[in-house]
């Protein structure tokens, strides 16, 4: 089968280098792919939103499958447009539709789903330019710190976590009065969860679903996790204190929930689920959802699955899921990620990349390149290189990581050398 990813980032790069190996895949194509996506199938100039333009490439060259890559075009309706369109309905798309993509486009829509469903996660309530004053009064109402998060998509940057009550007032006015443009018209003000952080996701057909393996991301610039967030400076998988006892109450009280939510509200659903979780003291509440792969954690989520995931996301799409099976390493595996200096604030693009052909024991995930005419990678991101490894322990695999971290070479270069740290103690 003719398979078109679309995207540009370490995720993508992760899925085309699962979905390349797989024994029913005739031709890979990724749209737009990087320099590393060119080593798995062929890059297409189109961008992910183009969706007309998407339509007419994948009857051209007879696409069985498109998998979606990032929020965006899910947001923005990609599934419906191929669904709603008589000559591409034959077309499988990897990816909900804009009803089931309102889980991660409205923070506000999420919430109230988790609630109506009892779902665990953190106290809110909603607020307007018009509602101002009553969010100050729900401000006053909680501990710090204060969580402030934007209701739409802002590119990973809608979210505050301020420590003073004075500072949360005045930045949930900014907010309201357009500080994220229109994704912030409305604010969801959250009570603070203290726990740790994980990642959980599931492929599902909308009945049936496989869980994935789970993962931890290192969202902070800064070792120690300090700094400014990021999209992520690493991650690893499995996650230590994700026991069975954990993931039981993980599956009962949130994914099964969660499924059957959507099947109540008759949502059609076919692709993934990433759970943003906390564990607070041994309980699971979630923070938030994305309805697709998590990124750097793709990159340590899909080295890990031994089945051929084009076949379990061809029997997702075609609801027979439940037929599947998965099978997951055992293995440890750790990510990495190598950034451009300045990052996450502005930083320079086209800095040649050296050490690429010297990288043993380690994958190489292209999250911000691009190819030259003359044949070099250059940098054309924040977030440049994910360096993935496997290994019987974490700590094994972190040295196979860092040792190859440290052969790539590009101008001012930077990265976290104490991803898993607090995992290991």
């Amino acid at each position: 089968m003719n398979v078109l990813i679309l995207g540009s980032g370490g995720r993508e790069h992760a899925l085309a280098w699962k979905i390349a190996r797989s024994r029913l895949l005739t031709k890979l194509f990724i749209a737009p792919g990087n320099a590393g996506t060119l080593h798995a199938g062929v890059n297409v100039n189109i961008q992910v939103n183009d969706f007309a333009a998407i339509g007419e490439f994948a009857k051209k060259e007879n696409i069985s499958l498109i998998v979606v890559g990032p929020e965006d075009p899910l947001v923005n309706g990609i599934h419906d447009y191929f669904l709603n369109h008589p000559a591409l309905q034959g077309i499988l798309v990897i990816g909900p539709g804009k009803a089931g993509a309102m889980l991660e486009g409205s923070k506000d829509f999420a919430k109230e789903f988790m609630f109506r469903h009892n779902i665990p996660t953190a106290r809110y309530k909603s607020f307007t330019l018009t509602t101002l004053s009553e969010g100050y009064t729900f401000l006053e109402s909680l501990n710090p710190p204060y969580v402030l998060k934007a209701d739409g998509l802002a590119a990973g940057k809608g979210v505050l976590i301020l420590q003073s009550l004075d500072e949360a007032r005045t930045e949930l006015q900014h907010m309201l009065e357009g500080k994220f443009g229109a994704s912030s018209k409305t604010v969801v003000i959250e009570e603070y969860l203290t726990g740790i952080e994980l990642s959980v996701f599931v492929l599902t057909d909308g009945q049936s679903y496989k869980l994935l393996p789970e993962a931890k991301d290192y969202k902070r610039v800064g070792e120690g996790d300090t700094g400014l967030n990021t999209g992520g400076m690493g991650a690893v998988s499995p996650v230590p204190f994700a026991d069975a006892a954990f993931m039981q109450k993980v599956d009962e009280r949130i994914i099964q929930r969660t499924i059957a939510g959507l099947q109540i509200e008759a949502i059609p659903y076919k692709g993934f689920i990433f759970f943003g979780l906390m564990n607070v003291k041994g309980e699971p509440y979630v923070i938030e959802y994305n309805v697709r792969m998590g990124d750097p954690e793709s990159e340590v989520v899909f080295p890990r699955i031994e089945s051929d995931l084009l076949e379990l996301l061809d029997a997702a799409a075609k609801g027979i899921l439940s037929k599947s099976s998965l099978v997951i390493s055992k293995q440890t595996a750790t990510t990495v990620m190598l950034v451009s200096g300045g990052y996450p604030g502005e930083y320079a693009k086209g800095h040649e990349i050296s050490g690429l052909d010297n990288i043993a024991d380690s994958m190489v995930f292209h999250a911000g390149t691009k190819p030259t005419n003359d044949g070099k990678v250059v940098t054309s991101g924040g977030r440049v290189l994910a360096i993935t490894s496997l290994g019987k322990t974490m700590g094994e695999a972190l040295e196979k990581s860092y040792k190859n971290a440290a052969i790539i070479g590009f101008k001012d270069k930077y990265y976290r050398k104490d991803i898993g740290f607090d995992l290991t103690s």
